[in-house]
């Protein structure tokens, strides 16, 4: 059954949707209430052409919650049980983000624009709301808007070819997570070492929509001999990568520590995190379940649309949240939410899918 989407203002475009369409999307989902491309040419193709070229991928739809003034730092703080104090202007970290109970609210990366500006790429949830809604009620003295910032992601293994050719020599030479500002059109961009891929890239951060179209056809120019593609996070590449996606593979019913983000999470240094004191308790006790890679064998699996009931001798002990067939490796990757009693390596399963059960094991690592 095909499905289409009915398009509103509620659906927003991009600055890079003529440049999207024009490229000859296939499909859409949504995401932070945008349209988000999933498919070009295949997924399958997509995949095989980001491991060997260059892809300029529309990722407007991760929205920037922008923190400003004298409490941006205590309000970023808050939000997060990794600490912060040694945060540079400059650099990027990954940062879960938890609500009172310790549960994931969102896993964005923050920005740090100056000691009194931060801006957070959050992925698909409201996390705008739950920020204004904190500023307000401890009276900070913090700015919270979404600004007119749209990311623009070069992936691929010519990426540093095609930025050296817009931004210049400094812009490959950023360390991972690290960003500067570049002119383009006489403006300054955010251009960052980082990415939704396993295959290195950079995201710019086009600050005025205005912007948009002309970036997106400069580097289509400049990557013509690159065969540079329009494309979009995929889901075979991240699976293998083991890049886990908020929505799917957690929700707010997980703690980072069941997403395996612990070391992401400073509770013992965190002072001043929402959720510190639940994740406290967590931390001591450990986690009875958490995310592990699982490969499903067989032939390839169909659409994992829903969760999958992972099994062992008839009982539930987990789910598969995405899963995929990666002709790389010639088997079905997966990631999947396990008890402690069956996430060791080599633990035999049974998957349930739409399409009947299939054997499965736990991996011992993520295929990148």
């Amino acid at each position: 059954m095909t499905h289409l989407l009915s398009p509103s203002r509620r659906l927003r475009r991009t600055p890079f949707s003529d440049g999207v369409e024009a490229a000859g999307v296939r499909a859409y989902t949504i995401y932070n209430h945008m349209l988000l491309p999933t498919v070009f040419d295949s997924v399958e193709a997509d995949y095989h052409h980001l491991k060997s070229k260059v892809q300029l991928w529309d990722v407007s739809c991760e929205r920037q919650v922008e923190l400003r003034g004298p409490d941006a730092g205590k309000l970023m703080q808050l939000l997060t049980p990794r600490d912060l104090r040694g945060m540079l202007p400059g650099q990027c970290l990954y940062v879960p983000m938890v609500d009172e109970t310790g549960g994931m609210l969102n896993d964005p990366v923050a920005l740090k624009l100056a000691e009194d500006r931060f801006w957070i790429s959050i992925a698909d949830s409201d996390l705008l709301l739950w920020v204004k809604a904190l500023a307000n009620a401890r009276q900070l003295e913090v700015l919270v808007e979404e600004p007119d910032v749209s990311p623009l992601a070069v992936q691929g293994p010519l990426a540093d070819t095609l930025i050296a050719r817009i931004f210049g020599a400094d812009a490959v030479a950023l360390r991972f997570f690290r960003f500067g500002f570049f002119q383009f059109e006489g403006r300054d961009l955010v251009v960052a070492r980082s990415g939704y891929s396993r295959q290195g890239g950079f995201e710019i951060y086009v600050e005025g929509s205005d912007l948009g179209m002309p970036l997106w056809q400069a580097f289509m120019a400049a990557g013509e001999d690159l065969e540079i593609r329009a494309g979009c996070p995929n889901g075979i590449e991240r699976i293998e990568g083991g890049l886990l996606s908020y929505g799917n593979d957690m929700t707010r019913a997980n703690t980072p520590y069941e997403c395996g983000l612990e070391r992401f999470c400073n509770v013992q240094t965190a002072i001043g995190c929402l959720g510190r004191d639940a994740l406290l308790r967590v931390a001591m006790d450990g986690p009875n379940r958490q995310i592990r890679p699982i490969e499903i064998r067989g032939e390839a699996v169909p659409l994992c649309d829903r969760a999958w009931p992972l099994l062992a001798q008839g009982r539930p002990v987990g789910q598969v949240t995405s899963a995929a067939w990666s002709p790389d490796f010639s088997t079905n990757v997966a990631i999947g939410m396990v008890r402690m009693t069956h996430w060791d390596p080599g633990t035999e399963l049974i998957v349930e899918t739409q399409d009947g059960a299939r054997e499965a094991v736990v991996h011992d690592t993520f295929w990148h």
